[in-house]
């Protein structure tokens, strides 16, 4: 009985924390699906003119490609083919996920952010970006980064 107790806790607790309508605001269905290079990152060709594009959880880099079972790489694919401000090579590291939102794409009902750390020579400080592998929207490359010279 206590193990029932707990289990309906623990779920009372997770759907409690995810709203019913989801405030990310560049999830798009019609974006085209990414293609990969030969180096086997993602093909991206607009840079955002958008401050918040990646930097912030209601505008993360919705990287959604034919599926999310190897989330893992389709993030790497995204993250490996951008460079620092001045080209230089990247360093990243998720740190954790985070922000809970309602989405249609998961059994759950629900999907997570990832957050990356970046990092390159010379930087001051490591950036933070979110992103998403339950939903699609246009790749771009975030503000202050460049595009990896192949």
């Amino acid at each position: 009985m206590k193990k029932i107790s707990l289990l309906v806790t623990c779920v009372l607790l997770f759907t409690s924390c995810i709203s019913t309508k989801s405030t990310l605001q560049n999830v798009d269905n019609n974006a085209p699906v990414p293609q990969l290079s030969k180096n086997n990152t993602f093909v991206i060709t607009t840079y955002s003119k958008d401050k918040k594009y990646g930097y912030d959880k209601d505008y993360p880099i919705n990287i959604f490609y034919r599926g999310t079972k190897d989330d893992a790489i389709n993030q790497q694919r995204f993250l490996k083919a951008l460079a620092g401000p001045n080209g230089e090579a990247i360093t990243f590291s998720k740190l954790e996920s985070c922000c809970p939102f309602p989405s249609k794409n998961t059994e759950m009902g629900a999907g997570f952010l990832d957050v990356y750390e970046i990092k390159w020579e010379g930087q001051k400080k490591p950036i933070l970006l979110y992103l998403n592998i339950y939903e699609r929207g246009y790749l771009m490359v975030p503000m202050g980064l460049t595009l990896k010279k192949n």
